[in-house]
C-alpha cells in the first residue's frame, strides 16, 4: 500500500504500542470471533485501558449476566489469572435499535474515551429475512459510523465483513464495489412496504448472491466507504471462519455452525454424501488469523492511513490453496485416527454434483437409518423431543445440550438431527458449487508492514498454515471444545470405531448377498 504523507501515528511504532492507554469499542463480541478478538487484545496488548462490548438482553438473560456468562468461557482461561478481565466492561445497547439504544452516559463515555472500535455485530443466519438482515447489516454499520463520527479521540475503525459480500463476482479485489442496490433505498423500502413485499424484494435481489447475508454486507460496505473521507476506517473481509490454529489454543471453536457442523458430523459417520464440486478451492480460515489480521488493520489504517478506505480480503485461498477433496481426505484420515466417544457409524462419504445420485443416497443412507434409528429407540420406551429447535425444560435438566442429548440423557430424535443436517449442507452449497479468486495485497502488506517482533505476536501470514496438522487440530477442537470429549476417551473410541468397521463389512456382505438372491430368483 502507498503511504500517505498525512497521518497521526509514529510509523515506526509496534502494534502494541498502538494500543498503550487506549480504549477499545466491540460490536458482536459474545460471537465466535468476538471472544477470540478480546482475548487477543487483552493477552497481547496489555496495555489496553479499557475494553467495552456491546451486549443486548438475549434469550431472558440481561446483558449483565452475558458478560458474566460470556467472561466464564474456556477461551478466557489464558487471561483470567493474570486478572486482566477487570478491563472488559458490559455497555447494554443493541445495534439494532435507533443509536445503537445507548444511555447517554454511556454514550458520553463512549465518544470521549474510545480510540478503536471493532463492528462485527451481524447476523449470520444465511435464512435471514432481509428486513432482519437490513436492520443488523446495513442499518447496524450505518448507526455504528454515526457513532463513530463524535469519538474524539477515534484512531481507528474496523468494520468486519465477509470475503463473500461480492460472491456474483468470480474475482475479488481488495475494493468496495457497487452494492446490489442502494442501501439508502432499501433502507427507505423496509420503513414503507409491507414484509411480503420485502420477501419479493428479497428475490430479486439474492439471484445472483447465495442468501440475505451477503447482499446486506455488501450494502453496509458501501455505507463504510462513503465515510472513508472523514473517518480512518477499514474493512476486513474474512472467508469461511474456521477453528483456532494456534491461539488462544490450538483447535479452540465454541459452536458446530457451518463447515465446522459438517465436519462433525462426517466424523461422527452421520453424512454420508455431500453435494460439492470437490476440485473447487474450499476457502477457510482459521478464526486466529482472522482476529490478528484485525488488531493489525487498525494499527496499520491509522499509520497508513488513505482517503480510500482499506480493503483487507482475509482469506487463504490465493495464498495457501487447498481443494474441497483434499479437506475432504483430511477430514476422514484423522476421523480414524482421532475418533470421539460418539462417534454413531464407521466414517466415509462422498462428493457429487450429481444431484439425483446424492438424494438416492440422501434417502438410504441419512433418512432411512435415522428413521431406524428412532423406531429402536421408541421400542426401548425412549420419547424423541425436538429440543435442538424448541428448547424445552426437562425434569432435573434445563436447556439441555447438544452434549446432554448426545449422553442420551434425553432422545434426540434422528430424523431431527438428519433434517437439520441437510439444511447446514443445504445453507452451504452455494460455496460448494463456486469458486472465486481473492486478491490479498493488501492482507499480505500487514505482514510486510509489522516489525520483526509484531510478527511474532500477531500472526497474519496464512501461507504458513499446514493444512493436514491443522486439520488434525480443528477435529481434536470439535471433540475436546465442542463435544466436551477428552482424549481421555481415545482407546475406548477407538475400540468402538474398530466394532463399526466390522459392523460396515458385514453389512455390506449382506446386502451383497441378498442382491445376489434376489438376482438370482428373477433371473
Amino acid at each position: 500500500m502507498e503511504n500517505d504523507t498525512n497521518n497521526n501515528s509514529d510509523r515506526n511504532g509496534s502494534v502494541e504500542a498502538f494500543y498503550r492507554g487506549g480504549c477499545i469499542l466491540v460490536t458482536g463480541g459474545t460471537g465466535f470471533v468476538g471472544k477470540a478478538l478480546v482475548e487477543k487484545l487483552l493477552r497481547s496488548c496489555p496495555g489496553i485501558d479499557t475494553v467495552y462490548l456491546l451486549i443486548r438482553p438475549k434469550k431472558g438473560l440481561t446483558p449483565q449476566a452475558r458478560l458474566k456468562e460470556l467472561l466464564d468461557n474456556v477461551v478466557f482461561d489464558r487471561v483470567r489469572d493474570a486478572g486482566l478481565l477487570s478491563k472488559v466492561v458490559g455497555v447494554v445497547g443493541d445495534v439494532m435499535e435507533p443509536e445503537l439504544g445507548l444511555s447517554a452516559t454511556d454514550r458520553e463515555i463512549l465518544t470521549r474515551r474510545v480510540t478503536v472500535v471493532f463492528h462485527s455485530a451481524a447476523t449470520v443466519k444465511f435464512n435471514e429475512t432481509l428486513r432482519d438482515a437490513v436492520k443488523l447489516n446495513t442499518m447496524g454499520t450505518q448507526a455504528v459510523i454515526e457513532l463513530c463520527k463524535h469519538m474524539v479521540q477515534l484512531r481507528a475503525v474496523i468494520h468486519v465483513s465477509t470475503a463473500y459480500s461480492n460472491a456474483d463476482k468470480i474475482e475479488v479485489e481488495e475494493k468496495v464495489y457497487p452494492p446490489p442496490a442502494s442501501p439508502e433505498w432499501i433502507v427507505s423500502c423496509l420503513q414503507q412496504v409491507s414484509p411480503e413485499m420485502m420477501d419479493h424484494l428479497a428475490i430479486a435481489l439474492t439471484q445472483n448472491h447465495p442468501n440475505t447475508y451477503t447482499v446486506t454486507k455488501a450494502m453496509a460496505e458501501s455505507i463504510v466507504e462513503q465515510h472513508a473521507e472523514e473517518l480512518p476506517i477499514a474493512i476486513v473481509r474474512p472467508s469461511i471462519v474456521t477453528a483456532a490454529w494456534q491461539e488462544p489454543f490450538p483447535g479452540w471453536v465454541d459452536n458446530f455452525a457451518g463447515i465446522t457442523g459438517i465436519m462433525c458430523e462426517i466424523a461422527r459417520g452421520t453424512i454420508r454424501s455431500i453435494i460439492c464440486n470437490d476440485k473447487y478451492l474450499v476457502d477457510i480460515i482459521p478464526v486466529d488469523i482472522v482476529v490478528d489480521t484485525l488488531i493489525v488493520a487498525a494499527w496499520h489504517t491509522a499509520t497508513f492511513r488513505k482517503s480510500v478506505v482499506p480493503v483487507y480480503n482475509c482469506t487463504s485461498g490465493t495464498l495457501n490453496p487447498i481443494t474441497w477433496k483434499q479437506l475432504g481426505i483430511l477430514t476422514l484420515k484423522h476421523s480414524y485416527s482421532t475418533p470421539s466417544k460418539y462417534v454413531q457409524w464407521y466414517p466415509g462419504f462422498s462428493f457429487t454434483t450429481n444431484r439425483l445420485m446424492h438424494n438416492v443416497k440422501d434417502v438410504l443412507l441419512h433418512t432411512f437409518p435415522a428413521f431406524m434409528m428412532d423406531v429402536l429407540l421408541r421400542i426401548r420406551g425412549a420419547k424423541p423431543m425436538n429440543l435442538i429447535f424448541q428448547p424445552t425444560v426437562v425434569k432435573g435438566l434445563k436447556r439441555p445440550t447438544f452434549i446432554d442429548l448426545l449422553n442420551n440423557k434425553v432422545f434426540w430424535s434422528m430424523l431431527k438431527l438428519c433434517k437439520r443436517i441437510r439444511f447446514a449442507a443445504k445453507s452451504g452449497e452455494f460455496f460448494s458449487l463456486h469458486e472465486w479468486k481473492f486478491y490479498c495485497d493488501n492482507q499480505a502488506a500487514l505482514n510486510n508492514d509489522m516489525s520483526e517482533h509484531d510478527r511474532s505476536v500477531f500472526h497474519t501470514e496464512v501461507s504458513k498454515i499446514g493444512w493436514d496438522d491443522y486439520v488434525k487440530l480443528f477435529l481434536i477442537g470439535i471433540r475436546k471444545y465442542g463435544l466436551k470429549d477428552s482424549l481421555d476417551s481415545l482407546p475406548a473410541a477407538m475400540k468402538k470405531l474398530n466394532r463399526l468397521l466390522w459392523l460396515q463389512r458385514v453389512g455390506k456382505l449382506v446386502t451383497f448377498y441378498l442382491i445376489y438372491k434376489l438376482v438370482m430368483r428373477f433371473r
